[in-house]
């Protein structure tokens, strides 16, 4: 990340030398790249204004990222926390959707390159998001899904459950423990919810369901390079965090370092003695240790940080374009602190809101410069983590008083699920989900746990023709 504050210059304008031409504004072609948070907040802000908007992302469906983790430890099933972009804007008669593949984008010329075509805009809004980072070794990812779609989801999902199903068939004592072993790379959000759900998932769901193995003894691994994990959270609540997580039996690995990954192995080292080497067998590996930008941002000859986030103004307007716009994960801009606004999901929303008012506004008063924009400011909400069953850390400011409220435990959980279903696509995705996890609550059990071949690995299905009637094979279906 650059040290450097990316937005302290007031956004250029259209009359400046770098800048492009004026600015459609009467009746304008908005195109988006992105249904997530910030490209799917922004369309439905839009969805009367008079203008053109085409919204293009390489999915069909809008996805919560935050609750994926439970996908992929069977707490949910994929389509309790994905809808069809065509139907959270359907009633938008101004919102053309696209499924497509963005091969470029051509600044210079307004210009959005396809696989089979190129779309013009007037404004454009670049909301793609991050892919997982493997900090120079993508060669890991063979090995050590992340957690960025459902198909990593259900990947993982599918590695953890018949990791279980061949324990309880091998007789082999180096075999079983690697496979009651499961190692998340990572000590952010992701990577604490991932654990606790992953020993929960063992000392609770599983625990009557096999005859051999005992799943409560599931080992549970989460690594750290830093001296702690939620870095960014206060010592206090990190600390909170870590002594929860190892209250459930999670074995936490802080300032330990990962040196190789490869099939059902992790290696690593300890920072203190670098040169000593462990290796670690796990037949499940999750890694939610880095996040980078939509890799486009590197072809689009714009300023980036070293995670190729783009450097946008303090509008967050592209520096010499202030038609096209940079939101979400995939853009870099500094609080008045000289912090940058985090990566997450309310950020993301602000953001698409944000322009969403700046474009509606500009359409009212044609003669409104760019430089006369009112500026972003990110309004932080707070953050948790979930820890488990009953377990979770919260950090809620309190507007307008100073005062930051710090708690743990019970009713941070329950916070965490009240946030979690607000900002959940659709009523009955919300009920469904609601539902899951009051059972879930009460009889500590998961329904989601059927392994299928629908996990993006390219399984092939079986060739044995049913003696009557037909069947899709698993990974031909949606």
């Amino acid at each position: 990340m650059s040290s450097t504050p990316a937005a302290t210059t007031p956004p250029e304008t259209a009359s400046s030398p770098a800048a492009s031409p004026v600015i459609n504004r009467s009746n304008p072609h908005i195109v988006i790249l992105g249904g997530g948070f910030a490209g799917l907040n922004l369309a439905k802000s839009l969805g009367d204004l008079k203008a053109r908007i085409t919204l293009i992302d390489r999915q069909n469906h809008h996805l919560f990222q935050p609750l994926l983790y439970q996908v992929a430890t069977a707490t949910l099933s994929a389509v309790e926390i994905a809808k069809p972009l065509r139907s959270i804007l359907s009633q938008k008669e101004n919102i053309l959707t696209e499924m497509a593949e963005v091969q470029s984008v051509d600044l210079a010329s307004r210009t959005i390159i396809l696989a089979d075509r190129t779309i013009n805009y007037d404004y454009l809004i670049i909301a793609l998001g991050g892919v997982t980072s493997y900090f120079g070794h993508p060669e890991w990812a063979e090995h050590a899904p992340g957690l960025k779609s459902v198909n990593d989801a259900l990947r993982i999902r599918r590695e953890i459950i018949v990791a279980f199903e061949q324990a309880e068939m091998t007789t082999d004592a180096d075999e079983l423990k690697k496979l009651m072993t499961i190692v998340i790379v990572g000590g952010g959000p992701t990577g604490v919810e991932m654990a606790g759900a992953c020993k929960e998932l063992g000392r609770y769901v599983m625990k009557h369901d096999f005859r051999r193995i005992d799943p409560t003894k599931v080992r549970v691994i989460l690594i750290e390079a830093a001296d702690r994990i939620l870095l960014h959270l206060p010592r206090d609540l990190s600390a909170s965090a870590q002594a929860q997580l190892e209250s459930i039996g999670v074995e936490v690995r802080v300032n330990t370092m990962v040196k190789d990954i490869k099939d059902q192995k992790v290696v690593v080292s300890h920072k203190e003695k670098p040169d000593e080497l462990e290796t670690i067998g796990a037949a499940s590996i999750v890694w939610s240790a880095g996040v980078a930008a939509n890799p486009i941002t590197r072809t689009m000859g714009v300023d980036i940080d070293r995670a190729g986030r783009i450097k946008v103004n303090p509008d967050l307007s592209i520096p010499g374009h202030p038609e096209a716009f940079a939101i979400g994960d995939i853009a870099l801009i500094m609080n008045k602190d000289g912090t940058p606004v985090p990566g997450v999901s309310p950020a993301a929303i602000q953001m698409g809101q944000y322009v969403a008012k700046l474009i509606r506004t500009e359409q009212a008063d044609p003669e409104l410069r760019p430089d006369q924009r009112e500026l972003f400011a990110y309004w932080d909400k707070g953050t948790m983590a979930t820890i488990g069953h009953s377990h979770a850390v919260a950090m809620i400011p309190i507007p307008g008083t100073g005062i930051t409220l710090k708690y743990g435990g019970f009713f941070a959980w329950i916070s965490w699920l009240l946030v979690h279903l607000m900002f959940l696509v659709g009523f009955t995705n919300k009920v469904t989900v609601m539902i899951r996890w009051v059972w879930a609550f009460f009889t500590r059990r998961q329904g989601a746990r059927v392994i299928t071949a629908s996990d993006g690995r390219g399984v092939t299905p079986s060739t044995t023709t049913p003696s009557t009637g037909s069947i899709t094979p698993a990974n031909q279906r949606n």
